[in-house]
């Protein structure tokens, strides 16, 4: 079991992903935005950050960036999910500091093996 935090605004994909990770025995607290995010970063630790790319306020790169500046939980992985899929903005989220990116739209199911295999490293 993996504590994992989901940054999503979008309230369907996130119960979704909430759903299918639960159901794999993971803690998820989510967050609807960068700042709520890192707010919960500061309060606590995780395994994994699923963090959507594009959202109101803070984008995913700067708080992809703000966790790595962060005395706790700079060291968690990262896995950033945009539907922006160039190979472009892949290496800049790469460059930014996550660990690891998958284009929406995705299977659910290839989100939870995605998600084993990290937290299985």
């Amino acid at each position: 079991m993996a504590n994992i935090l989901l940054v999503e605004d979008e309230e369907v994909l996130r119960m979704l992903v909430v759903d299918v990770l639960e159901d794999e025995d993971h803690c998820i607290d989510e967050a609807i935005d960068g700042d709520e995010a890192i707010d919960l970063l500061q309060k606590n630790e995780y395994d994994l950050v699923l963090l959507d790319y594009m959202m109101p306020g803070k984008t995913g790169l700067e708080v992809v960036q703000h966790i790595r500046k962060m005395n706790r939980n700079q060291d968690v992985k990262i896995m950033m999910l945009s539907a922006k899929s160039q190979q472009a903005d892949k290496e800049r989220v790469l460059n930014a500091g996550a660990n690891y990116f998958m284009a929406k739209p995705y299977s659910p199911i290839d989100l939870v093996k995605r998600v084993e295999e990290i937290v299985g490293e």
